[in-house]
């Protein structure tokens, strides 16, 4: 009989470990740094009260995101995308994914004519980047709203709900939960789910890399990321508490 092993030696429903630090930068209004294991994502969250020009009038703000990935974020060096002239599309793709997340779970009207920007920046990759983003981001973008009722700039806070993200994915034809590198360009398939804390699904993002996956396939991976993302809020819940 054959013993099923994850490269990490995790269970196969267990996060890698995880760790929010809040705080860590000096001037944004709100800022973690997200470590899912050897992945490492730098959230920042910036204020500005100008909103772009088709909203303005509207009484309504903004949350966008940007991402990026240091030169030595992987094993070799790639070019900055800047020195390139253009973000890449899987780098626009991510941005995309984050700025739609974000604001799933933001009162837009409660947030007045103000926007936040959320950076993700990569100081090092292995596996679940965009994930990373997401959820360090939303840590980033408590916190700076919080900053902002604080400061009277808004009457209420905006945030309405939570948003994490997790990665799940089929290894040596196994369901597994919080993929690295090893698993996620090893595997059979693999998908990024996007939740919200009153247990909605706000994205998901699944391809079979292989072959295809089952239906089953799919029920237990999505029920993996529940898991995951539960567990995520909780730790969300903690460092934006502590902050």
């Amino acid at each position: 009989m054959t013993v099923f092993h994850r490269p990490s030696g995790r269970a196969i429903d267990s996060l890698r470990n995880i760790q929010f630090e809040t705080g860590v930068t000096r001037y944004a209004e709100g800022s973690c740094l997200a470590k899912f294991g050897h992945t490492h994502v730098l959230c920042t969250a910036s204020w500005s009260d100008k909103v772009p020009g088709w909203m303005r009038g509207t009484q309504k703000g903004w949350v966008t995101g940007e991402y990026g990935m240091l030169p030595r974020a992987t094993h070799s060096r790639n070019r900055r995308e800047a020195s390139l002239g253009k973000p890449s599309g899987r780098t626009q793709e991510i941005q995309r994914l984050i700025g739609r997340s974000l604001r799933s779970v933001v009162d837009l009207k409660a947030l007045g004519e103000n926007q936040i920007t959320i950076d993700c920046d990569v100081l090092q990759a292995d596996g679940g980047t965009r994930t990373a983003a997401i959820t360090g981001g939303f840590i980033a973008l408590a916190i700076a709203c919080r900053y902002l009722k604080r400061e009277g700039v808004i009457s209420a806070d905006p945030i309405r709900k939570q948003a994490a993200a997790i990665s799940v994915g089929l290894y040596k034809d196994t369901p597994v939960l919080d993929l690295d590198y090893a698993e996620d360009s090893g595997g059979e398939g693999d998908m990024n789910v996007v939740m919200s804390s009153d247990g909605g699904f706000i994205e998901v993002q699944g391809t079979g890399e292989e072959r295809p996956m089952t239906r089953p396939e799919l029920d237990e991976l999505l029920r993996l990321a529940e898991k995951g993302c539960y567990e995520l809020f909780e730790k969300q819940n903690s460092a934006i508490t502590k902050a």
